[in-house]
C-alpha cells in the first residue's frame, strides 16, 4: 500500500478539462482551479493501492480553525439519500460544520468517523468538549476494490488530516476517489473553482467531487459512451455508486443560503448525464469560511444577489466531474472488472467531428 503525497500533481499531469480547451462557462478560476483556491481551505489524500484487491483511500477537506467551539456555517442537500453521509442531520438542524469533511469508501465510513472524532478531541481548546459531530461522506468502490476488507484505518485518516495542504490538488485515482467509476469510465476526485463579483466584492467558490454515479456522459451537449472514444464495452456497474459534492466559499452566506448552494451542486450533475439512480447517494454539502457568530465582517449577501454564485457552482461542478474522468488511470479490480478513464485525444476528435457536422447542417439550404 502507498500513501499519495498531497503536494504532488500526480494523475493531474494527464491533462485537465480546461487545458484541453473544455473550460465550462466564462468566469475565471482561482490560481489552481481547485477547492483550495478558497482562502483557509486545505485538502489531503491518503491513497491505498494493493492491486488488484485494494483501490481505496480517504480525502480530507480541512477548513482552518474549524472545531466544536468555532463552527462554520454550512448546508446539506440529499438529492437521493441512498448513502451514509455521517453528520448530515446535525448540519441540517443547526446549519453548522464543526469538523473537517472526510470522503472515503462506503464500508470504511464508520471507522473514518471514529478516527476523525479522536483527532478532533486532540485539538487545542477541546479539553472540555463532550460532543462532536464528525462529517464523513462515502462512495461505494466495491466494483474495483475489496470493499469488505475495510482497508482505511485510523493512521490513514490522520495522515490525510495532518498532511492537508493548500495549492495544487491531486485529482483522479487519489484518496476517496481511488476505486471509483462514473458514467461508464474510471473516475475519482475532481475539483474546480470560480472567482466572481458578488454584492460589491470579489469572492471565490471552490468545489470538489467524489464521482461514482451512473448515467451517460454528456460533454458540450454530446453524449459520449466508452465505445464512442474507442474503449472496450464494460459490463453494467451495479447501482451502488454515489456522488459527494463539497463546495466552499468565502462569500458571506448564512446556513440557509449555503443549503441552496449545496442543492446546485447536485443539480449540476445532470449537466454531465447523471441518472440519479435508485442506488446512488447524491449529496451536496456547502460551507462558508466565515465563522458563525462573527460580530464584525460583511453583511450576509441578499438572496436576490445569489444568481451569479449559483451559476458559478453549476459550471464548477460540471468541470470538476470532467477533471475526475480525465485525470483518472485505468484500474482493474479483484474480480477482473476494468474501467478506463476518459481519453483526451479521442474525446476532442469526437467533439470536433460533431461540431463540423453541425456546421455543415446549418449551411445546407433550408436549414
Amino acid at each position: 500500500m502507498r500513501a499519495h503525497d498531497p503536494s504532488s500533481p500526480g494523475p493531474a499531469a494527464r491533462g485537465r478539462a480546461r487545458a484541453l480547451g473544455l473550460a465550462v462557462g466564462g468566469l475565471p478560476t482561482g490560481p489552481h482551479n481547485a477547492l483550495t483556491d478558497v482562502p483557509g481551505v486545505r485538502v489531503g489524500h491518503t491513497t491505498l493501492i494493493r492491486p488488484p484487491e485494494v483501490h481505496s483511500g480517504v480525502t480530507a477537506i480541512v477548513p482552518d480553525g474549524v472545531g466544536p467551539g468555532s463552527p462554520l456555517p454550512a448546508g446539506v442537500f440529499a438529492g437521493n439519500g441512498y448513502g451514509k453521509l455521517i453528520g448530515a442531520t446535525q448540519i441540517a438542524e443547526l446549519g453548522a460544520l464543526e469538523t473537517p469533511v472526510l470522503l472515503t469508501s462506503t464500508l470504511s465510513a464508520f471507522r473514518v468517523a471514529d478516527a476523525l472524532v479522536g483527532w478532533m478531541l486532540e485539538r487545542p481548546g477541546t479539553a472540555d468538549v463532550r460532543s462532536v459531530n464528525p462529517v464523513v461522506g462515502e462512495c461505494n468502490d466495491g466494483l474495483l476494490s475489496d470493499i469488505r476488507s475495510r482497508p482505511v484505518r485510523e493512521e490513514h485518516v490522520r495522515a490525510a488530516l495532518d498532511e492537508a495542504s493548500g495549492g495544487l490538488l491531486a485529482e483522479g485515482c487519489v484518496g476517496g476517489g481511488t476505486g471509483l467509476t462514473a458514467l461508464g469510465f474510471k473516475s475519482g476526485i475532481g475539483t474546480s473553482s470560480r472567482r466572481l463579483p458578488l454584492a460589491g466584492r470579489e469572492i471565490t467558490l471552490g468545489v470538489l467531487v467524489q464521482a461514482n454515479f451512473g448515467g451517460t456522459l454528456r460533454v458540450r451537449g454530446r453524449t459520449v459512451t466508452p465505445a464512442d472514444v474507442g474503449l472496450p464495452l464494460a459490463g453494467p456497474a451495479p447501482e451502488t455508486g454515489s456522488c459527494m459534492v463539497v463546495a466552499a466559499t468565502d462569500a458571506p452566506l448564512d446556513a440557509r443560503q449555503l443549503t441552496r448552494l449545496a442543492r446546485r451542486g447536485v443539480y449540476a450533475l445532470a449537466r454531465v448525464g447523471a441518472a440519479y439512480g435508485h442506488g446512488s447517494g447524491d449529496y451536496g454539502l456547502a460551507f462558508g469560511t466565515r465563522p458563525l457568530g462573527t460580530p464584525a465582517g460583511p453583511a450576509v449577501v441578499r438572496d436576490d444577489d445569489l444568481d451569479p454564485l449559483f451559476a458559478a457552482a453549476l459550471d464548477a461542478v460540471e468541470e470538476a466531474v470532467l477533471n475526475a474522468l480525465l485525470t483518472a488511470t485505468t484500474t482493474t479490480g479483484p474480480r477482473g472488472h476494468t474501467r478506463h478513464p476518459l481519453p483526451a485525444a479521442p474525446l476532442l476528435a469526437l467533439l470536433r467531428d460533431a461540431a463540423a457536422e453541425e456546421c455543415e447542417r446549418s449551411e445546407r439550404p433550408g436549414a
